[in-house]
């Protein structure tokens, strides 16, 4: 696996059961042999935004100034934060054809966590078997499942 030398890896994953519908997040955060996990759920939401977030939390969790590399399954979250939102914020968070660009909260938090640190985003496909996408993805369920035990 390529990345920043001795920085923190991290792998966000987020799924959906409808979208919308019942959602989760999990992250899995790696640096120098410790793991650290974490997830989260909403009710009622969409994939985009749980992938979003999966991003934001495992940032938030990494300390300020930190080289990451994170790897995602999103080409919506990594092609957002190296190809479109440099021109989202230009146009005023408007896209091309001059709509407001959806879930601008998040890409907001994100681009505010992210420009904290030192990001290199990894694109992997998702249900490859890659071992911490498949972990996010995972945790990610759990999340929801529990969620929905209640």
């Amino acid at each position: 696996m390529t990345g920043i030398k001795g920085g923190v890896v991290v792998f966000p994953d987020g799924a959906c059961r409808g979208n919308p519908g019942p959602g989760g997040w999990g992250v899995l955060i790696s640096h120098n042999g410790v793991e650290k996990e974490l997830f989260g759920a909403d009710a009622h939401t969409t994939n985009n935004r749980m992938e979003l977030l999966a991003a934001i939390q495992g940032l938030e969790a990494t300390d300020l100034g930190t080289a990451v590399s994170v790897y995602t399954d999103s080409q919506y979250v990594r092609n957002g934060v190296t190809q479109w939102m440099s021109n989202w914020k230009r146009n005023g968070w408007r896209t091309a054809g001059r709509k407001p660009v959806k879930n601008q909260d998040l890409w907001q938090q994100l681009d505010r966590v992210a420009g904290e640190r030192t990001v290199e985003w990894y694109w992997v496909r998702g249900h490859s078997g890659h071992p911490g996408n498949e972990r996010a993805d995972a945790l990610a369920n759990h999340a929801i499942d529990t969620m929905l035990r209640g």
